[in-house]
């Protein structure tokens, strides 16, 4: 039997001091399908799971200045990634929880075409496509954080 091949994935769960969860939408020009996910990207070739959490948050919507808070979950995603020679990659995600007191101004990468904050119970039915119910049950009983940045 083959054994599986898994990428590793870091997922920031932004949320602001109202408690709203910050998701992108994946442009259509960069993947096959658009979707709702939150920021985060695989990890590199000699980084940390925090210098990626803080690397693809950065590159992604341009936020410097976020409180990490705690790890939420590590699951297997329901997305896998397309290798050479028709193979495919599992994608392992660890969810990171963290938290914003401003309100701050997004800018979004070319992997993104929108962006919005939305609450948990909203978010949970977006994330859906990509993330096991396991998950999505925690992110519904996400209260917000009101821990000041900086």
């Amino acid at each position: 039997m083959k054994e599986k091949i898994y990428h590793l994935g870091v997922k920031a769960l932004i949320q602001n001091a109202s408690g709203d969860i910050l998701l992108l939408k994946g442009n259509s020009k960069e993947f096959q399908e658009a979707h709702w996910d939150i920021p985060g990207g695989r990890v590199v070739e000699e980084e940390t799971i925090e210098e990626t959490l803080f690397r693809e948050v950065k590159e992604e919507t341009g936020l410097k200045n976020f409180l990490f808070l705690e790890h939420v979950d590590t699951l297997i995603s329901t997305i896998e990634i397309p290798l050479p020679e028709d193979e495919k990659a599992g994608l392992i995600l660890t969810v990171y929880q963290c938290s914003l007191q401003e309100f701050p101004f997004i800018t979004l990468s070319s992997e993104h075409s929108e962006y919005a904050w939305t609450r948990p119970e909203k978010a949970s039915a977006l994330l859906l496509h990509k993330y096991p119910k396991s998950f999505i049950e925690k992110v519904k009983a996400l209260a917000p954080h009101y821990k000041k940045v900086g």
